[in-house]
């Protein structure tokens, strides 16, 4: 007997998305964006009352950056059509705008502000598509100076507190990083290593002490999870600060270093410590909810900390926590008016053996109405990457196909990160092979569950994991009774040619090459893996999704698989999105998105 109601995309995502958790400085408001309005705009919102009041009017995605320490302008960032060229932007008090980094070619990042207010500090690679030098900007008239221009070619990072020092990554390889450190004090202005482990590890900065003492680095050096390091930068000497049994993916201190707060990802959910360095214990607010904190502030004065949460049946709502009273306060109720709880899915971590007999961790979750009287048809999703993760938590599209009777099993296939550094590297250079039979023998373990109707399971993904759907149907192409690519590599010959990666992914290359295969040494692997050389295999139904403005995997690669896929005489189907780069940012494209998702398996694997 049904007991749940299903419903349609556009109910799902007439959820609230949000994003940031920045204070004003005496606490009052914090900065967000959400897409109440389809497209992610600029609001500030009223801590007491939970009142919001709209900043901009934008045709593109608005992301947060902060409020100015002295007042209520605020910075935000914000690109043209998803070309993930940024920009950063300053709203002023009476609503003027003033773009700070002005460039049909530039990408702009913002770093930080100096402790006292009076500067602010901008990436920008405006001098060298490729690099990201540093500028430090006047707070009051935005006059602008260049303090390290990264004739390195290295990642720019962390700046410290004072504006004295900024962290920059070298990747030596994909299992080897190093970290540097500037003085923007000295005439050179030299990158100094800072990192001399005994073994190849990967090494990224994390952030700096409030006092500029110290440099906190991630590294893997000392086991399989990454876990924090502090160097002294008066001695050059490193010491171990933190350590968990998984990776630590943030770390940040209050104002004064009161308190600390890192973010641990324990088998793909994100869980938040904060402790007291006073008396070195733990605090956590009270009555939380289980589910997943990912992104987090402390307010100027130290005393609250805001936060969003999500779980597996509730999209992500903001939290403000008073750290001395323990007073806890939501302020935000994303969930669509027109859903209940109830009738969503929780997920669970599921664990098979792959065809090594290696442990293949992913998400779970099963429709209320499967059982073994009713087994359902599942999809297997497939995440982006290489090296990314799925994870818990509210995600509208999986609900979606599982409010609607698809099981949906997120494998974390090898090379995912999140399970250590063997399990990371176990694909390196076999990309399109040994992951691509992982996601085999996930549908395998899904035939041996009484719920799942063996004969009726699909595969999907987007960026990397477009790419395995697109294997998937090219290289096993009866193993699966349909494919979903969104966004997905169908020619590695071109996307890993240097013309075609994004010139901002300059410090980045040669990790990828190192996971994919060098273009002057591995083209007769990258045609042999890709699926627009052997299109001719396809012979299941394939729905492929792709957006005009990305510059990740450019727009040929989708029309040149769709059009070789047609000639077999077999199902293809094709949404583009124009106003799109690598995602939906938009709330109309999103609900597209869903309804072209569940249609094509409604045409050819019926629930």
């Amino acid at each position: 007997m049904k007991d749940f109601k299903t419903y349609d995309a556009e109910t799902f995502f007439d959820n609230t998305s949000y994003m940031g958790t920045d204070f004003s400085r005496d606490g009052s408001r914090i900065l967000l964006s959400c897409d109440e309005t389809g497209v992610f705009q600029l609001y500030c919102l009223d801590v007491l009352s939970g009142n919001k009041t709209k900043l901009t009017d934008s045709e593109d995605t608005v992301h947060p950056v902060r409020y100015f320490p002295e007042d209520n302008r605020c910075l935000y960032m914000s690109d043209s059509g998803g070309d993930e060229r940024f920009h950063v932007y300053v709203l002023a008090e009476d609503g003027t705008v003033t773009d700070l980094t002005p460039g049909d070619n530039v990408r702009a990042i913002f770093s930080r502000f100096s402790a006292d207010g009076q500067w602010f500090f901008v990436q920008s690679n405006e001098r060298d598509e490729r690099v990201m030098d540093l500028y430090r900007y006047d707070a009051t008239t935005y006059a602008r100076t260049l303090v390290f221009q990264n004739d390195t070619g290295f990642s720019t990072d962390e700046v410290s507190p004072d504006g004295r020092y900024v962290s920059l990554t070298h990747n030596s390889s994909n299992r080897d990083s190093d970290v540097y450190l500037v003085d923007l004090e000295t005439s050179d202005k030299q990158p100094v290593k800072v990192t001399d482990f005994d073994v190849q590890a990967l090494n990224h900065p994390l952030t700096f002490s409030p006092g500029s003492e110290t440099l906190y680095i991630g590294t893997n050096a000392a086991g399989e999870y990454t876990q924090v390091v502090a160097i002294d930068l008066k001695s050059n000497k490193t010491a171990p600060y933190l350590e968990e049994k998984w990776d630590i993916a943030s770390l940040d201190f209050s104002a004064s270093g009161k308190y600390r707060a890192h973010c641990i990802n324990e088998d793909a959910s994100m869980r938040l410590v904060v402790t007291d360095l006073k008396t070195g214990e733990s605090i956590s607010p009270p009555s939380l909810p289980e589910g997943q904190i990912r992104s987090f502030s402390f307010s100027a004065d130290e005393t609250s900390l805001s936060f969003y949460l999500d779980t597996d049946t509730s999209p992500k709502d903001l939290y403000v926590w008073n750290l001395a009273s323990g007073e806890l306060k939501r302020l935000t109720h994303s969930l669509s008016p027109q859903m209940e709880q109830d009738h969503l899915v929780g997920a669970t971590v599921e664990r098979f053996d792959s065809f090594d007999g290696l442990a293949i961790p992913g998400i779970l979750y099963k429709p209320k109405n499967a059982s073994a009287d009713q087994p359902v048809p599942a999809v297997i999703e497939i995440h982006g990457g290489p090296g990314g993760q799925s994870v818990t938590g509210y995600n509208p599209f999986r609900q979606f196909l599982v409010n609607n009777g698809y099981a949906v099993f997120a494998v974390n296939n090898r090379g995912s990160s999140g399970y250590g550094k063997t399990f990371f590297h176990l694909s390196d250079r076999k990309h399109g092979e040994v992951d691509l039979d992982d996601i085999v023998w996930g549908k395998k373990y899904l035939q041996t569950l009484d719920w799942v109707n063996a004969d009726s399971i699909a595969v999907m993904g987007g960026s990397y994991g477009g790419y395995l759907t697109a294997a998937a149907l090219t290289f096993r192409p009866e193993e699966f009774n349909l494919g979903i690519n969104i966004f997905g590599v169908t020619n590695w010959v071109r996307t890993l040619d240097p013309a075609s990666i994004p010139p901002w992914w300059e410090s980045f290359k040669k990790a990828l090459y190192d996971m994919m295969g060098d273009p002057a040494t591995d083209t007769e692997r990258h045609r042999r893996i890709s699926p627009l050389f052997h299109a001719d295999k396809i012979t299941k139904p394939l729905l492929v999704v792709q957006g005009v403005n990305d510059p990740r995997v450019l727009k040929i690669e989708s029309d040149e698989l769709v059009e070789a896929a047609r000639k077999n005489d077999i199902p293809v189907e094709y949404v583009v999105f124009d106003d799109e780069g690598h995602g939906f940012t938009k709330k109309a494209n999103r609900i597209t998105a869903a309804n072209a998702f569940l249609g094509f398996l409604q045409a050819h694997m019926p629930a």
